[in-house]
């Protein structure tokens, strides 16, 4: 299979605050020794990393730094990290918004991309006249364009306003419309950027889905940026993280989604106190985490195994009515169950000392996304400690491993119950 993208040695760097060099005297130096005298930019040697929590000394930064990689042909990439990890910015250097610093970036084909809701759309333009706008910046003919347009304006469900200025389209409406051209127009590229977050549930399934259908079928790359881990497990063959401005890791996505939420050694699955930061009324909180059963924390779970939440904590006093509760959320931060380790699971007196309880939650329960845990230390009815997303985890699609994706199904929670069956008359 041939290199569809690659990258070499690619920086980007920015001045923070300014345009250009920021002052003539600086440009003029910057001209005088990369124009006429043919050596380095004087201005690559200083610069600080593209750590966006920290004070830089330096009003340069590098918003990415000695990128290398190589994209096979009918790969589907996801690329994950932080908030000014730098994504968006390799993003537009693949799709030529902005050219790298330092280093070079070779592909085959043609490249399409969604990197922000209404990217290349002119507002002033209809609905259709922005497809056929587009498909020429890509290269496309008219003739070809036309053949195309009936399937883009199914897809992008826009039909009854396609002659309507763009303008007037909501952001909903022109992320689906900006995804439905970048993905009919036979790009031997495709890159996305979170943009999908903007549409609604039914036309992220259909777009996750054809991405899909754009790699398997077509043998066309793609690359994915995303913040839902389940939706890059689902559709991604290969991961990368970036971490301020640098590639840390690389390879199967299984591996580098597990590698992300683990983060530096403090996974979003499983915490872990020496001092307990969650301390009140004779109650101490010493780790909580979520696993597949006989798994670690850092295993990919999926939503056809068997998942434990664990908590171990302690008590320097006893209590006589006494349990934990805990309420799980989706993504979009709604309550979708509870459930509580005390009354009939587990007796609620309980004495001075350290305990660990385990609450096993049987596969095919909850459909696959990322969920967060909220929890209530309870004693005499009262919860004297609520902590808010205490621990939060990822349920990979079983699909994935199949190969096949075959979209979400509706609910957070899909339980697989027994069903039977006979033929009465």
């Amino acid at each position: 299979m041939s290199t569809a993208i690659k990258i070499e040695n690619v920086s980007k760097q920015y001045r923070l605050g300014v345009i250009s060099t920021g002052t003539l005297s600086h440009d003029l130096n910057r001209w005088w020794t990369t124009k006429i005298m043919r050596k380095e930019d004087p201005y690559l040697k200083i610069g600080s990393v593209n750590d966006r929590t920290q004070k830089g000394d330096s009003e340069y930064v590098w918003a990415l730094k000695d990128i290398n990689m190589e994209i096979e042909q009918g790969d589907v990439v996801g690329i994950i990290g932080k908030n000014g990890a730098g994504k968006s910015t390799l993003l537009k250097l693949l799709s030529r918004v902005t050219k790298p610093t330092t280093g070079s970036i070779k592909y085959k084909g043609r490249i399409a991309s969604l990197l922000e809701v209404g990217t290349g759309f002119h507002p002033e333009m209809t609905g259709r006249e922005n497809i056929y706008m587009n498909g020429a910046i890509m290269g496309m003919t008219k003739p070809e364009i036309t053949r195309k347009l009936d399937e883009i304006v199914d897809f992008s469900g826009c039909e009854r306003y396609i002659d309507t200025p763009v303008k007037r389209y909501s952001s909903g409406m022109t992320v689906r419309l900006g995804f439905a051209i970048a993905a009919h127009l036979d790009p031997e590229i495709l890159v996305v950027d979170e943009v999908l977050a903007v549409g609604d549930a039914e036309f992220q399934k259909k777009a996750i889905g054809k991405m899909q259908d754009v790699s398997k079928g077509g043998g066309r790359t793609v690359l994915f940026v995303s913040h839902n881990m389940a939706a890059v497990k689902s559709l991604c063959k290969r991961g990368v993280i970036l971490q301020n401005g640098m590639l840390i890791d690389s390879g199967d996505v299984d591996t580098i989604v597990s590698h992300y939420l683990r983060g530096d050694g403090n996974i979003e699955n499983h915490k872990v106190w020496s001092i307990p930061e969650v301390k009140k009324e004779g109650f101490e909180l010493l780790e909580i985490g979520v696993r597949k059963v006989d798994g670690d924390c850092g295993d990919v779970m999926r939503v056809d195994q068997d998942i434990e939440v664990f908590v171990r904590y302690k008590l320097t006093q006893s209590y006589e009515n006494f349990w934990l509760t805990f309420h799980y959320k989706n993504e979009q931060g709604y309550k979708i169950f509870s459930t509580s380790g005390g009354g009939r699971c587990i007796p609620r007196m309980h004495h001075e000392g350290e305990y660990i309880q385990i609450c096993k939650i049987p596969a095919n329960f909850m459909n696959w996304g990322n969920y967060m845990v909220d929890m209530y230390v309870v004693k005499d009815s009262r919860a004297f400690i609520i902590e808010n997303d205490v621990v939060s985890f990822t349920l990979a699609n079983r699909q994935a491993s199949l190969g096949s994706w075959m979209g979400r199904e509706p609910g957070d929670v899909t339980p697989k119950f027994d069903y039977t069956e006979e033929k009465i008359g």
